[in-house]
């Protein structure tokens, strides 16, 4: 890791000089620091597109695959590892445009890809109310209206549509983008107090966080109750991943690198494992004491719980200290499709909610027994993958071509000049 203010080092032409230059440095540095310019983060796009395909997978009906999916095993899910590395990225990009190019300018810059969040939550919700209309009808089953949520959207088109575009009616399995667009409109800001004191920021983080356990804060939906993911809450997962992409993750690394940190963990990993085998297995309920019961439940996934939140701090951990940055896995094809999958995550992510209720549709069509359960799962995660490589392969095509061009035009110039 250094930070982006690093002055380049010149011949000193005294010790003095040399102890004077390194003093100002550190006095004008900001308080946050990025990684190498260039340089990418492979575990960073492995992990969102296994996020990606955990997700999927979550939202088909219980098959086998649902079975290695990290909700079973703990009080975490795939959302999380979703959110924190959404504000990972997003603060090493934009934190970087606000360095070196000020606030307004990455402002725009961060709006524009709000944008293109919005513009893709419309697309996907047009194009799924579609789908689920046109199953409905085409089946004469309306259970699929009413099981997806739309339902209010088929008595009040005109109210409902109103109420999607403002972001408070959201069929199901269409609540991720909505809390990231939320989370985004606020980067500029969290940004910009990560540059003045970024512990700090995420101090403050902290504060709301608790506020909105002790206030009962949150946003509501239409027609009645609210968001499924609170944003005043899931917030301190976004600032975390942003405020460890910004130096906090290195200030961080004697305390990750501890066998005491990596014990508690592990011990923490184990017990909630535990906790939740006595959900899968009633007959272990007893093994649980009932006051642990009254003091734990319920594990809230909409307020983002401390236990859920501790559960994704010791996954990060264990992953950090045991999945170096440099290993040679990361470029192996076999995990090739997962990090395709992460550097595309918000076409996937559209893809996956779609193909999820086409692989619900067909489930309770067809039927059939595990194997089919499995191969619909498959076949998601395949179109998934498959999605992702046209989408490299285009822009791969579109980058060279433009350099290619670029190229093309400056060989003209020269030549122009010469003659």
């Amino acid at each position: 890791m250094s930070s982006i203010a690093d002055p380049v080092a010149g011949t000193p032409r005294s010790d003095a000089k040399a102890s004077d230059a390194k003093a100002a440095a550190a006095s004008s540095a900001p308080a946050i620091a990025f990684p190498v310019a260039g340089e990418r983060e492979l575990r960073l796009d492995l992990f969102r597109g296994m996020a990606l395909w955990l997700i999927f997978i979550d939202h088909l009906p219980t098959n086998i695959l649902t079975w290695f999916t990290i909700r079973n095993y703990g009080f975490s899910d795939a959302t999380e590892i979703f959110i924190f590395i959404s504000g990972y990225t997003a603060a090493f990009v934009y934190g970087r445009a606000m360095l070196e190019a000020g606030f307004v300018v990455a402002t725009a810059r961060i709006m524009r890809r709000v944008w293109q969040i919005y513009v893709a939550h419309v697309f996907l919700f047009t194009i799924f109310l579609a789908e689920i209309s046109y199953v409905a009808t085409r089946f004469e089953n309306p259970l699929y209206s009413e099981e997806m949520g739309i339902m209010d959207f088929l008595k009040q088109p005109d109210v409902t549509i109103v109420q999607a575009l403002l972001l408070r009616f959201r069929p199901v399995n269409m609540d991720v983008l909505p809390l990231y667009i939320v989370l985004m409109l606020f980067l500029p800001i969290i940004l910009w107090l990560m540059k003045w004191r970024a512990d700090v920021a995420l101090g403050l983080s902290v504060l709301l966080y608790a506020l909105t356990w002790h206030f009962d804060w949150y946003l509501t939906a239409y027609p009645s109750g609210f968001w499924i993911f609170n944003p005043f809450c899931w917030q301190l997962l976004f600032v975390f991943g942003a405020w460890c992409a910004l130096g906090g993750a290195q200030r961080m690394s004697r305390i990750l690198a501890s066998p005491v940190t990596m014990w508690i963990c592990i011990t923490y990993l184990a017990s909630a494992f535990f906790v939740t085998l006595t959900w899968h297995i009633p007959q272990l309920s007893f093994l649980m004491p009932k006051r642990i019961e009254q003091w734990m439940y319920p594990i809230t996934k909409t307020d983002l719980d401390v236990l859920r939140f501790a559960h994704f701090l010791a996954l990060a951990a264990l992953t950090v200290r045991f999945l170096p940055k440099d290993w040679s896995g990361l470029k192996s094809r076999w995990l090739r499709p997962l990090i395709l999958c992460g550097q595309h995550s918000l076409e996937i992510f559209c893809l996956g909610v779609f193909l999820a209720f086409a692989g619900h549709f067909v489930l309770a069509e067809v039927g059939g027994g595990a194997l089919t359960h499995a191969l619909v799962s498959l076949a998601g995660i395949l179109i998934m993958w498959g999605m992702a490589w046209v989408i490299s392969w285009y822009k791969h095509s579109a980058d060279k071509g433009a350099s290619k061009t670029k190229s093309t035009a400056i060989n003209a110039d020269m030549a122009g000049g010469s003659a």
